[in-house]
């Protein structure tokens, strides 16, 4: 491939489905060029496809973010031929069961995607966006970065290294051409089955609950705007303040009943 002098691109992890297939669709919407980052085999040259329909560039790229080798292979890719001025690190894995009942394997790959991942492509790609006129890093952390959760500990304490890891750039950051933003989206209906598991939650799951194409939609005006914390509607700042500011022998409790339904409706 030959480089794209002069023109830049957003870069999108986790590009296939669910949100970020979304995201990459608002950014083409928008006239923004694309690269889709997906594991192989999940059908992301069609995702790609329909973005060169609505009139932009988009190429697609696909590889396992939990191997090292692999993050460091798609990066050198990604700096030797192209600009890039947009990174949304959106790729992740999570779940619901109990700790000590959940697969080792899946205890790795939950940290290597939802932390290693974000933190290696953006150390990699920062020189690179940094020679652009102007750059935007949109992290997606989870409204569940807010809270430790029962039968989620490793997935909500991975949202909060998000949280922490994008506030902090933003400040290292914030006199450079590179702004960087968190967003913490709510519960989303991706497909009929995690839908299903949020209902099973209680009146919890289903605060804040959105469906995909409004996220993508309002995470990305929100970006451009340069709002560097990002939270999706009225209800999630509830849920926001809930969490914040409710005693923790009162939150604790609420919070872990309905994930444990949510816990047992899978295992069933």
């Amino acid at each position: 491939m030959t480089t794209e002098t002069g023109e830049s691109f957003a870069l999108l992890t986790g590009a296939s489905q669910g949100l970020g297939k979304h995201m990459a669709l608002e950014l083409a919407k928008r006239q923004f060029n694309t690269i889709l980052v997906a594991l192989p085999n999940e059908n992301i040259q069609s995702i790609a496809k329909q973005c060169r329909a609505l009139g932009v560039k988009a190429y697609y790229y696909e590889t396992d973010l939990t191997k090292k080798e692999n993050l460091l292979a798609l990066t050198h890719w990604l700096n030797e031929n192209f600009n890039i001025s947009i990174l949304i690190n959106n790729a992740g894995l999570g779940g619901t069961e109990s700790f000590h009942e959940t697969n080792v394997d899946f205890v790795d790959r939950i940290i290597q995607l939802n932390i290693r991942a974000t933190a290696m492509i953006t150390h990699q790609l920062l020189p690179n966006m940094m020679q652009q006129k102007q750059a935007y890093i949109l992290n997606v952390s989870s409204m569940a970065s807010f809270c430790p959760m029962a039968y989620k500990a490793v997935y909500s304490a991975s949202k909060r290294f998000i949280q922490h890891f994008s506030r902090s750039l933003h400040q290292e950051l914030k006199h450079s051409h590179v702004f960087v933003s968190v967003v913490h989206p709510g519960p989303m209906k991706t497909n009929n089955d995690v839908t299903q598991r949020i209902k099973r939650q209680g009146i919890l799951g289903k605060i804040g609950l959105l469906s995909p194409e409004e996220v993508a939609r309002r995470s990305i005006h929100q970006l451009l705007k340069k709002k560097s914390f990002i939270l999706l509607g009225w209800s999630n700042r509830l849920s926001w303040l809930f969490m914040r500011f409710v005693p923790t022998w009162i939150k604790f409790p609420m919070l872990n009943r309905a994930f444990r339904r949510e816990s047992k409706f899978q295992i069933e």
